[in-house]
């Protein structure tokens, strides 16, 4: 894979790295009205990154969310489960030749994306997850990073 865009991709989960920093487990519990607790959301992006890693291995994308309300509660278990799930992105995303991502494609559902196109579309699936999480960290008065005010809020 090109050097460059993996590096983009580690400067983009970098941002959720800086804000899973500044939580607390109690963080995790906060819920806008009429919508799910930080916790959720949280877990919804390690279940999205999986269903990324496995489409890289298998070239067909599914949601298969998995869901486990202990996960939800703890900062540090998330952490280690989102680091878990980047290794193995990037041990699933390096051996690929830049050729793949430009003539393979991923069956999702029905359509095909190219290679390339899939990563892009997972790189913004984490944006979007930053953006979600930024309103919470607002409503919650908790501190961003520079990365992060600079990428999602502005």
């Amino acid at each position: 894979m090109n050097s460059r865009e993996l590096d983009l991709l580690h400067m983009t989960t970098a941002l959720r790295t800086q804000m899973m920093d500044s939580l607390t487990d109690a963080d995790l519990a906060f819920a806008l009205p009429n919508n799910p607790t930080l916790g959720q959301i949280c877990r919804e992006m390690g279940d999205t990154e999986r269903s990324y890693i496995d489409s890289f291995k298998t070239f067909k994308w599914s949601w298969k969310p998995q869901p486990n309300t202990a996960m939800e509660t703890s900062v540090g278990k998330l952490k280690a489960w989102f680091q878990t799930l980047d290794q193995e992105l990037d041990a699933v995303l390096e051996p690929i030749p830049d050729t793949d991502f430009q003539s393979k494609t991923v069956d999702r559902g029905g359509w095909e994306m190219p290679l390339g196109g899939n990563f892009h579309t997972y790189r913004e699936a984490l944006l979007i997850y930053c953006g979600r999480c930024s309103v919470y960290l607002m409503a919650l008065g908790k501190p961003m990073s520079e990365q992060f005010r600079t990428w999602i809020v502005g």
